[in-house]
């Protein structure tokens, strides 16, 4: 495990974190790396789905001390992972009635122990159009003000998790056409 690498990379809906996963897997691979990606939030709903559950939208409504309990099992596995890079895709914070639930707590965090953190961002105008084009999801209302607070929101918990981690985190605006660049400056930035 000595010198792998746990990226844990974050974006909110419609910054092309999907596109940029799959590339960058890609280019990693071509560089005869042994790299495994895992989204954590599919993860916890298979480890879910062994205690009973049945739709992946009845993980919220759990109680916060089985949603625990469930983060942890769930980050054991990624933790027992051994590639030599791991990417973890997730989300910096979950929305809920109550206000803004962080998406890795810190008894996560101690069980993964990442190295980095990537936070993938667009433009605004950019996420609102990509968001309005995909009609595979029934999002909530779609504005640029609730965009921005998204962005804010996101960049306010990766950095936290900074501070409880000590590991760098690695802003990434993933402007439309130059989805290239941004592969390369998380590559870069995470010394692969």
């Amino acid at each position: 495990m000595e010198g792998n690498k746990r990226i844990i990379l974050v974006g909110i809906p419609g910054v092309g974190k999907t596109t940029i996963l799959s590339k960058m897997v890609e280019i990693l691979k071509n560089h005869d790396k042994t790299v495994h990606v895992v989204s954590f939030g599919t993860l916890m709903f298979e480890v879910a789905k062994e205690n009973g559950l049945k739709d992946r939208d009845e993980l919220r409504h759990l109680p916060v001390s089985e949603q625990q309990h469930l983060q942890k099992i769930t980050a054991e596995k990624i933790a027992a992972y051994d590639e030599q890079v791991v990417i973890i895709d997730t989300h910096a914070f979950i929305n809920s009635p109550e206000g803004y639930y962080p998406g890795l707590p810190e008894h996560v965090l101690k069980i993964i122990k990442p190295t980095n953190f990537v936070s993938v961002s667009a433009k605004p105008e950019e996420i609102y159009n990509r968001r309005m084009k995909d009609e595979t999801r029934n999002r909530d209302k779609i504005t640029l003000p609730n965009i921005n607070k998204e962005l804010d929101i996101q960049s306010a918990m990766i950095s936290a998790c900074t501070v409880l981690t000590g590991s760098p985190v690695k802003h990434i605006l993933n402007r439309e056409g130059k989805i290239d660049e941004a592969i390369d400056k998380i590559i870069n930035a995470i010394g692969l």
